[in-house]
């Protein structure tokens, strides 16, 4: 009998096997908004053009491709800091953050958790927000964390249920992790402002816990500086060390190159420099070192003042094409009969928890070739102007 008898059929992601319905569905006018991808006006995932300039540029020079160090192009990190950080340099110039480039954001998320597993040993507790992303829940557990929650959405208002947040938070054990989304809450798109930041990092600093962010959507929402306000505000506050990290996949529109980073933030420079240790040493058991490609492309960009401006306003493209996409879904609902789909435009970033229950996501799978994750989100980066009324219509039929 071979040794893997016993295996089981592990499930289907909740996401990227829906990916795999969709793909396979023969029907010529379906509409994937699963998946968190931003595509343009004809459905494409663009490749931005300075991301374009950069590459034909590391393709004329054509330079032997050597492993990286560990923690990654020495450039990508520095740069990195800069953005999360931005005029934050004092935190910088006292060389408290250590930065590593990882495989995507999800390898950024599993090496943190792994590295504070490391460092809080038996006291290794994470609260995510309710809810929160699938996949946060099992890094944390494979990690060796206890996963709890914290209240966030609150259904009736389809925002955020702020008092029920600061009431959790505020029960939560000292030493604790608290996850947190910096901006365009992923799948809810309710973020907080910046009064609300102020009043949780208080929470936080009063009762010892440890900020975990992860900033997957930097300009996405606000631009670059406002999306990144929860960093900011954390580095000005008291608390001694909290961990970011960070996602290029959607702002360079990179998402098979897995660009992202790690930072975690130490008391002082002696500090950040035994946490670089750990986590090169994570780094090295898992993949050894992260891939060259797409590091550089990143660093290319954010490397040039022009180039960087240029890429600024391709991402301003972007995050203004999302918001036409919410104005137009909310207009076109609200001309079928179904005024009570206002709440999308209060919402950020790709995604809207839209409210459609388990029942209508099928409905819609089933009957009209509209594809979304059965909690009800529905990527609005996914959507065109020549679909918005077959989606109205679609939504407003299973919502009558």
């Amino acid at each position: 009998m071979s040794l893997f008898a016993s295996v089981e059929m592990a499930p289907d992601d909740p996401i990227l096997g829906l990916v795999e319905t969709f793909l396979a569905d023969p029907r010529p006018d379906k509409v994937n908004l699963s998946i968190g991808v931003y595509h343009d006006e004809q459905g494409r995932i663009p490749l931005l053009e300075t991301v374009r300039e950069v590459e034909l540029h590391l393709a004329q020079a054509a330079a032997a491709r050597g492993y990286l160090p560990i923690d990654g192009l020495p450039a990508y990190n520095r740069l990195t800091q800069e953005l999360l950080f931005g005029g934050r340099t004092d935190i910088l110039a006292a060389g408290r953050v250590a930065t590593a480039q990882t495989i995507g954001g999800s390898a950024a998320l599993r090496v943190g958790a792994d590295v504070l597993r490391q460092a809080l040993g038996g006291h290794a507790k994470v609260a995510l927000s309710n809810p929160s992303w699938g996949n946060h829940a099992v890094v944390f557990r494979a990690a060796g964390f206890t996963v709890d929650q914290y209240r966030y959405f609150d259904p009736a208002s389809h925002g955020l249920n702020f008092a029920g947040m600061l009431e959790d938070l505020g029960r939560m054990e000292r030493g604790s992790v608290v996850l947190l989304h910096a901006c365009c809450h992923n799948p809810t798109g309710v973020d907080l402002d910046t009064a609300q930041w102020q009043q949780v990092i208080a929470v936080l600093d009063e009762r010892g816990l440890l900020p975990f962010v992860d900033m997957a959507y930097q300009g996405f929402d606000q631009g670059l500086e406002p999306d990144a306000r929860a960093v900011r505000l954390l580095a000005d506050s008291p608390i001694p060390a909290f961990v970011v990290c960070n996602s290029y996949s959607k702002s360079f529109s990179l998402y098979g190159e897995r660009v992202g980073a790690l930072s975690v933030v130490g008391a002082d420079r002696e500090e950040a420099t035994r946490l670089l240790s750990r986590i090169k040493q994570t780094i090295r058991s898992i993949y050894s070192s992260p891939a060259t490609h797409g590091g550089a492309l990143v660093a290319g960009v954010l490397g040039s003042a022009e180039l960087r401006a240029r890429w600024e306003a391709e991402l301003g493209d972007m995050r203004s094409r999302i918001h036409a996409m919410r104005a137009g879904l909310v207009e076109r609902l609200a001309a079928r009969g179904a005024p009570q789909y206002a709440f999308i435009n209060r919402q950020a970033g790709m995604f809207s928890y839209s409210g459609l229950s388990k029942a209508q996501v099928h409905r819609l799978r089933d009957e009209f070739a509209i594809y979304a994750v059965d909690n009800g989100r529905i990527c609005l980066a996914a959507l065109s102007r020549d679909k918005l009324d077959a989606v109205a219509d679609a939504i407003a039929a299973v919502s009558a």
